[in-house]
């Protein structure tokens, strides 16, 4: 198996292709816009944080969407119409409840394993990313949610993640800029956060010096596999081309799901809307009054990063209503308010708002690995925290494509790369 097709030019489609160039393979990438990362991975909450690896699989998340679904301003919102996809992923993801603890524990040990990959690529091929290893702080307005934090430490500790809890006057002594009365939070110092945007061109670029071909403004139409041949149709400015590989490597964010089900495999995805802020920091008292700490601020669903000197990221939110990219005014105007009720010194003049879909599994976890094609693989679904798990994500599917190549080679049926 020497030549090797990448679906997708976001942080896991450029994350994989440049695992597999490090291992010998002749890549070529299929993103449909002009660049890379300019859907999910253009402007997320920029955390690289293995501090918010508890899964949503639990009964919390079901009562908060009920309670919220007529309120349009809601952290989480479910629209109420029924479709076949929501009803069966909204059963499955009920399904996979009882494993919440498993999966946070394994998420947190992915997160974890995560970063020594990720920054080692980036040292390694010169990527500026606006990195800041200032730790983020989970931030509580009462003893409920405390408390519920005090047990996710625990389950966050076992997947092999330390964090500790703060008091109020140890919360202000770690972000001195942040406005309000608060109950106490929970610090993660070996958090990171970054420019996700900034990272996937830099990554993308070495990977082209590596020998990966990227073919950008190629919106793939249709796959199809027999297991010894891969084979994509893409329309462009060409027309429609069909190219012939090895294998396939399906990292396509939202549209996995169709992907895979042209290839045989199931993979149910669902589009969960998330939104955010940048602010541009224009004067010096923004500056000043911006947080240079990471937050997470659990009652609203909130993250926040620092992205240089003049930038301040504002995200979150969770919207389940199909595949809908439209920004809408009344989604974006409680992360403004946020941002002036708890950093005052902030000034709000210029805004720059976003909407991006994260690609959802039910049970909260990545589809990574092979499919039922013997030449078919997934690295897809990663949700919330598909910047904080992809260099890891990356490297497993790299793995396995290089373990089913000598597999193949070991068969006779391909030459060796």
């Amino acid at each position: 198996m020497k030549t090797i097709a990448v679906i997708g030019g976001g942080i896991t489609g450029v994350t994989t292709a440049y695992s597999l160039a490090k291992r010998g393979f002749a890549v070529t990438l299929f993103e449909r816009h002009r660049y890379a990362a300019m859907e999910t991975s253009f402007a997320n909450g920029g955390q690289l944080s293995a501090s918010n690896a508890e899964v949503w699989t639990h009964w919390s998340t079901i009562l908060k969407g009920i309670k919220w679904m007529l309120k349009s301003d809601a952290p989480l919102l479910v629209n109420p119409a029924p479709t076949w996809h929501k009803l069966s992923w909204f059963a499955e993801f009920i399904a996979a409840m009882p494993h919440y603890e498993r999966n946070t524990v394994e998420t947190a040990r992915l997160a974890v394993a995560a970063r020594q990959h990720l920054f080692a690529w980036a040292q390694e091929e010169g990527i500026d990313f606006d990195l800041k290893k200032e730790g983020i702080m989970h931030i509580y307005r009462d003893k409920k949610g405390f408390d519920h934090a005090g047990r996710v430490s625990q389950m966050l500790a076992k997947g092999g993640l330390p964090r500790r809890a703060v008091t109020p006057e140890e919360m202000k002594a770690i972000e001195p800029t942040l406005a309000g009365n608060y109950y106490g939070g929970y610090f993660t110092e070996s958090d990171s956060t970054g420019d996700i945007h900034k990272f996937t061109n830099g990554l993308a670029a070495a990977a082209e010096r590596l020998g990966v071909k990227t073919l950008y403004g190629q919106d793939v139409q249709s796959v199809r596999s027999d297991g010894q041949q891969a084979v994509i149709t893409v329309s462009g400015d060409e027309g429609s081309v069909v190219h012939t590989f090895d294998g396939m490597v399906v990292c396509a964010g939202v549209a996995s799901r169709d992907f895979a089900s042209q290839l045989g495999d199931r993979v149910n995805i669902y589009p969960v809307k998330g939104y955010s802020i940048t602010v541009n920091l224009n004067d010096e008292q923004s500056q000043a009054g911006a947080p240079n700490v990471s937050l997470l601020d659990d009652e609203t669903k909130l993250v926040t990063s620092r992205l240089g000197l003049n930038r301040f990221r504002v995200a979150g939110t969770a919207e389940f209503n199909g595949v809908d990219r439209d920004i809408r005014a009344d989604r974006i105007r409680p992360l403004i308010e946020w941002v002036e009720q708890c950093f005052p010194q902030i000034n709000t003049r210029s805004v720059v708002p976003w909407a991006g879909l994260r690609p959802m599994m039910p049970n909260m976890m990545p589809r990574v690995g092979r499919g039922s094609k013997a030449n078919v693989f997934y690295n897809t679904g990663h949700g919330h925290l598909g910047w904080t798990l992809s260099a890891v994500t990356a490297d497993m599917v790299g793995n396995v494509v290089q373990e089913a190549s000598r597999s193949v080679q070991l068969a006779g049926m391909f030459q060796p790369a």
